[in-house]
């Protein structure tokens, strides 16, 4: 197929812009095509025949030239105003899953090299109108779709495999941090340490000593001094607590600071200190916000996504941080925080974080020796957690490799 004879796709397809609102929609009985994986729905149709839809923008912004999805649909459709779809003018010259397959398999090669801009990414009409592709004759194109359809379903059972496998990963890190913040792995620390979770060493003295430090880093101007929070009931707390532990919220115990605005530009791929956002590192740059050890949380876009961060670090305006205290372990506050999800709390259509919604969440403060005990139970699991998932991801890796090359095979065996 690489020496057969390559046809313009304006010469045997029409290609039209969508235009259909994706924010604005009404939803309806037809399907919706976006950029995504999952289709929208919509009251009104724009296309009725068998089609290839290309997003025109690029899929991940910020300057970067990517392409997740080639779309195939056909029967009555509506098509964002994002998108292009390419409809073959005879079926009897191309088949449209066959042209579907071709620009799906070489969407890096073919359709993301054409994509222009500095900010907003783009492709044009006109650009995916000057491509060419090899137009083998039906039966042809046939035998290729048969090959790829045969191992499409075989790799999507893998797929579903390999999710299945991440859920019931993910599920085990729940459990765990669920029963970490219970003290149900360090039951039997307890009885062997009676002495360290009690009189000085009860939680109790440890959230005094908290409210100190809070207290003259207010004296000192460098935290803010905050709204009183409301007194626990009774009914509020979920479970009884281990000897030695006390309810608090989580405001009482921790201290989050907004993040400072840093231009795009600033950023170096090869600055000194991580540039945090809503979703983690977003880059680097020459100086620090932060000199201590903290923990990022996202307050936009994203709404939560939690990060560690072990070094001086500088923290974007879309993240709050929290430093490291002397008085609570680092590592014992991060996972009291993946345990409550903080970083799905967000809610809307752009969610984020309210900090005062956040401080009144309800939180087990379990006492200093007791939190150490837990960090080193909880960080072995969490490590080994962490290889099983990258495991998964370098066999799924490695079967995307196997596809393009079936793919490739497919294509020019015929």
């Amino acid at each position: 197929m690489a020496d057969m004879k390559k046809v313009k796709i304006s010469d045997i397809c029409n290609i039209e812009k969508g235009t259909t609102g994706l924010a604005t929609a009404i939803p309806g009985i037809y399907p919706l095509v976006a950029t995504g994986a999952e289709r929208k729905t919509c009251s009104t149709y724009q296309f009725d025949s068998k089609a290839v839809c290309i997003p025109l923008v690029s899929s991940t912004g910020h300057g970067s030239k990517t392409l997740n999805y080639v779309h195939y649909q056909e029967g009555k459709f509506a098509l964002g105003s994002i998108l292009a779809t390419i409809i073959p003018k005879d079926e009897n010259t191309i088949s449209a899953k066959y042209l579907h397959a071709y620009l799906q398999k070489n969407k890096d090669t073919v359709l993301v090299p054409l994509m222009k801009g500095a900010a907003n990414v783009s492709l044009s009409i006109h650009d995916v109108a000057n491509i060419e592709i090899p137009c083998p004759p039906l039966v042809v194109q046939a035998k290729i779709l048969e090959k790829i359809d045969i191992f499409s379903g075989k790799y999507l059972i893998f797929l579903k495999e390999n999710d299945i496998q991440l859920n019931l990963l993910n599920n085990l890190l729940n459990t765990i941090l669920q029963e970490a913040i219970r003290g149900t792995f360090t039951s039997k620390w307890r009885k062997q340490h009676p002495e360290l979770i009690c009189g000085d060493n009860h939680a109790s003295q440890l959230f005094v000593k908290i409210q100190k430090e809070k207290g003259q880093l207010i004296k000192e101007g460098k935290i803010n001094k905050e709204k009183r929070l409301s007194p626990i009931i009774e009914k509020e707390k979920p479970f009884d607590l281990p000897q030695g532990w006390i309810w608090c919220r989580l405001g009482n115990i921790s201290e989050w600071r907004y993040g400072k605005s840093l231009v795009k530009t600033q950023y170096k791929s090869n600055g000194k200190y991580p540039v945090f956002g809503s979703n983690g590192i977003v880059g680097y740059f020459d100086k620090y916000l932060t000199s201590k050890p903290s923990i990022v949380i996202g307050r936009k876009g994203s709404a939560g996504a939690l990060n560690k961060s072990e070094m001086p670090s500088w923290t974007t305006d879309v993240a709050f941080y929290i430093e490291e205290s002397k008085f609570i372990n680092f590592v014992y506050l991060f996972i009291l925080l993946k345990s409550l999800k903080i970083d799905s709390i967000g809610k809307g259509i752009k969610p984020g974080i309210n900090r005062n919604e956040a401080y009144n969440l309800l939180v087990p403060l379990a006492p200093a020796n007791e939190q150490k005990a837990i960090v080193e139970k909880v960080t072995k699991i969490m490590f080994l957690i962490d290889q099983l998932e990258k495991q998964i991801a370098e066999r799924k890796e490695l079967s995307e490799m196997l596809v393009q090359a079936v793919l490739r095979e497919a294509f020019e065996a015929n």
